[in-house]
């Protein structure tokens, strides 16, 4: 059996690649176009826009005022200085309700019924006894003072004014003011100078410090006579500073 040998066929070389170096620039790329879109059948209109700004070179706005930084401050503190003031205000008037709360407080605290009443004559011919001894503030010139009184002609005279009880309206005055409230002399204000507030005395007022030799009328067939000696019951209900 005869073999044949077949020798492979020789396969030409390969060329080598050739590697250019080169230092000029690669071009660039063109940009890629995107692809054309549709047309819209109803296109939109472009949003109208009504404070236009000119983007290159905006003006500004014009201050209200001639002192730009006065006004520029001014609009921008001036909710914050409102509030302020508001809290400043709110704050002293809850003090100042705290502190009406604390004198009312105390003056009821001090304030003590006299178990045993004494009488004292003073040198302007008054007599006095203190029911209850106040707890509050004395009265002084310009203050304004809430009274109670009841007065009467000394020794079971005629009542020609009565503020006690329900329904009935106190007297308020200014210590040191003229003319009198009704039924106010002279020698209840003197008493008052020496009452604290919550107090309570029986008076009895001489007639040079009462209505003297003329008397008074009251109306309604009430009249204190001429030289008549006085007899009061006074109750300071407050004391404050009186409005300017």
């Amino acid at each position: 059996m005869a073999s044949f040998l077949i020798s492979p066929a020789p396969f030409p070389p390969l060329p080598k690649p050739q590697y250019a170096c080169s230092n000029s620039p690669r071009p660039p790329t063109p940009p890629s176009q995107p692809p054309p879109s549709s047309p819209s059948p109803s296109p939109s209109p472009p949003p109208l826009s009504l404070n236009p700004i000119n983007p290159i070179n905006p003006k500004p706005k014009s201050a209200d005022s001639t002192d730009w930084i006065a006004s520029t401050l001014t609009r921008r503190f001036g909710l914050g200085g409102g509030l302020a003031w508001a809290g400043f205000l709110f704050a002293g008037v809850v003090s100042e309700q705290i502190k009406t709360r604390f004198e009312a407080s105390q003056q009821q605290s001090n304030t003590k019924e006299v178990d045993k009443e004494e009488e004292i004559t003073l040198p302007n011919g008054i007599s006095y006894c203190d029911i209850r001894v106040g707890g509050g503030a004395i009265p002084r010139s310009g203050d304004l003072v809430v009274i109670n009184l009841k007065g009467k002609v000394f020794n079971g005279g005629d009542v020609f004014v009565d503020t006690f009880g329900d329904g009935k309206r106190p007297l308020a005055l200014v210590m040191g003011s003229r003319p009198y409230s009704r039924g106010m002399c002279e020698g209840v204000e003197y008493m008052l100078r020496s009452m604290r507030a919550g107090g309570r005395r029986r008076v009895v007022v001489p007639p040079e410090l009462g209505f003297g030799d003329e008397g008074a009328d009251f109306g309604k067939g009430v009249r204190v006579f001429p030289g008549a000696m006085l007899e009061f019951v006074v109750e300071v209900d407050k004391v404050s500073i009186a409005p300017s």
